[in-house]
């Protein structure tokens, strides 16, 4: 029947897709098993993607070959640089897609992959030989042999929709729950628990007006996700920006006696950063108002995304609440919100290779792991398959470290410090995010991508170039002086101190309301040298601004890093038996015992476990 393969992915989300089309990039031979071939890489909640730190987590996906940003770019109907009055470290992009677009382009990138065949079956259970994975089992009674397995089975592991007082099995609306697994894995030594999330209801557009909410367009000038050739937008769609009111509340509230939230029927824990809206107007009673995003879902269909406005009320409450909101008094519903509870499994229960501690050769990613977002998922999805590929191939593993990448920040977040509510990524949980910028991804890491298979020449000629580009244009301006009669017209204009004799142009692009074009229009070379890269390398100018008016800061922080990371090269022996270090705090024997770390750098971040613990670790491994 099927042949055996190299690396069998089950689920075909964002985890997913990552998975497949990675390791089979790098030479794997990969069997996607997805439930639905018409759900693949399904938008389930909202038709967006990145966002703060989700839209670097992309950037970051992209430099390294996956496939996220590119398949954004072309199924994108607006862009937004979010975060433009704050630092560049805070800058973060955000395309509004096309669902309908965005799971086609998803296929058709995954069809052109030869590595890539896939199977329409639900995976009801793994095969497994002694401590290592050897395929999977599914509901039609086929087993699959192969040497590694990445389950990315998002929402879908015994998942249960609640719509008011209402309960049936579901991974999302209109699809079933997956069984089997959980009960195999339980069985096999893993813990689970449960996670909650929601969706908002979506609505004809044609019922809404308009006139009376906020427009929001995208950019004047709309970038791109991809480093590749894909092409930014030359038009976009509108969303708009409406609220609720304290009417709206009081209408919901008539039915919190019936909300699964607050009867006790979800006993979950759901995503504090994205709360319900019954769960907000409870949380924030003095709130007279709560912001509502009206986001189309496409460019040509009707159907409008009501994001703000999660819920699992019962449908008749939530339409009659939604009514009251300005703009959408006459809104036609075409599908409810509900909430969904599901299976997931602790992270700690992983290496940094997202591959299990207690199977060999299984690995997990996505919301099996306890994160929300479609960023956070394909990311996972990507390490995942990369290092499967890798430990097939019987090569070193792929690990990017805190100080590498946002994909870093998060695995190790999970596996160090585990989640007891659905993780989401934000710009304050890296340590050095004046490093990880979104402008720069392409720079730390395609030549990473490059060294294992994941990114071509061109694409490290086209990093090159923008590297070289960007050294001769800070030589130039470290170089060229200007006169006080050059620069101070443009610095008084800009309310910026004169000068009283020349100086380097370097030195004012260092001025906070002095720009990179403001400095071009004083020298003459430099200004030439710029006009000639932009025709080549576009980013080249602004990375130039960014790192010399940011170098002092820049310079800081990779020294601490270097400094931290020396403590990621001292391995602890996997036999350490911390009882036996007496210096130790209870609670850091209790914690590390628990967790395993395979290094001092990772023992530092374990919850519980204080510098002294540290000191006295790197004292026994004689540091």
């Amino acid at each position: 029947m099927l042949k055996n393969y190299d690396v069998v992915v089950v689920g075909a989300g964002h985890a997913g897709c990552e998975a497949a089309n990675a390791a089979a990039k790098m030479g794997s031979s990969v069997l996607l098993i997805t439930m639905n071939m018409n759900t693949i890489a399904q938008m389930s909640c909202n038709p967006a993607m990145g966002g703060v730190a989700k839209g670097q987590i992309v950037r970051e996906i992209d430099a390294l070959g996956g496939g996220s940003g590119v398949v954004s770019d072309l199924s994108a109907i607006q862009f937004r640089m979010l975060n433009m009055s704050k630092g560049p470290a805070m800058w973060s992009p955000r395309t509004q897609n096309d669902r309908m677009r965005f799971a086609e382009e998803w296929r058709l990138l995954l069809e052109r992959n030869p590595g890539v065949d896939f199977w329409q079956d639900m995976c009801t259970g793994l095969i497994v030989e002694g401590d290592r994975v050897a395929g999977v089992k599914t509901s039609i009674g086929l087993e699959i042999k192969a040497k590694s397995v990445v389950l990315t089975n998002g929402t879908f592991l015994n998942g249960l929709i609640h719509l008011g007082e209402k309960q049936f099995g579901g991974g999302r609306a209109g699809e079933g729950a997956s069984t089997g697994i959980t009960e195999e894995l339980i069985g096999l030594g893993f813990e689970s628990g449960r996670m909650k999330t929601g969706t908002p209801p979506r609505v004809d557009g044609r019922s809404l007006d308009y006139s009376k909410m906020e427009e929001q367009p995208g950019d004047d000038v709309p970038s791109k996700f991809s480093y590749t050739n894909t092409k930014a937008l030359s038009k976009q769609r509108a969303c708009h920006i409406t609220y609720t009111s304290t009417n709206t509340h009081d209408l919901l509230r008539e039915g919190f006696d019936r909300s699964p939230m607050f009867n006790g029927a979800i006993k979950s824990s759901g995503p504090r950063y994205c709360p319900s809206i019954e769960d907000k107007i409870n949380r924030f009673a003095d709130r007279e108002r709560h912001q509502i995003f009206v986001e189309p879902e496409g460019w040509n269909t009707v159907e409008i995304y009501v994001n703000g406005f999660s819920t699992s009320l019962p449908e008749e409450v939530q339409i009659k609440a939604m009514r009251s909101i300005p703009g959408f008094e006459n809104a036609k519903m075409f599908r409810p919100g509900y909430a969904i509870e599901y299976d997931y499994f602790p992270p700690t229960q992983l290496k940094h290779t997202l591959e299990t501690k207690l199977i060999n050769g299984l690995f997990f990613a996505g919301q099996i792991n306890g994160t929300t977002g479609y960023e956070e998922a394909a990311c996972q999805g990507l390490m995942a398959g990369i290092n499967a590929h890798k430990l097939v191939k019987e090569q070193d593993s792929f690990i990017l470290s805190r100080s590498d990448a946002y994909i870093g920040v998060l695995i190790d977040d999970l596996i160090t410090k585990g989640t007891e509510e659905p993780y989401r990524m934000f710009t304050s949980r890296a340590e050095y995010r004046i490093l990880l910028r979104q402008d720069n991804a392409d720079i730390r890491l395609t030549p990473l991508a490059n060294t294992i298979g994941m990114a071509s020449q061109d694409d490290m000629r086209r990093v090159d170039a923008k590297i070289s580009g960007t050294e001769a244009l800070k030589k130039s301006l470290r170089k060229e002086g200007v006169t006080p009669e050059r620069a101070n017209p443009i610095l008084a204009d800009r309310g910026s101190s004169l000068i009283k004799h020349q100086v380097k142009l370097s030195s004012l692009i260092t001025r906070p309301n002095i720009s990179m074009k403001d400095v071009l229009a004083m020298g003459d070379d430099s200004s030439v040298l710029a006009k000639r890269l932009l025709s080549e390398h576009e980013d080249v100018v602004f990375q130039t601004e960014i790192q010399l008016k940011y170098d002092g800061y820049i310079s800081r922080e990779e020294g601490v890093a270097q400094k931290m990371n020396r403590l990621e090269t001292v391995a602890i022996p996997k036999d350490i038996d911390y009882n036996k270090l007496g210096s130790l705090s209870s609670e850091a024997k209790e914690k590390l015992s628990n967790l395993r770390p395979v290094t001092i750098g990772q023992a530092s971040r374990v919850s519980g476990v204080s510098p002294s613990d540290v000191s006295v670790l790197l004292v026994y491994l004689g540091r």
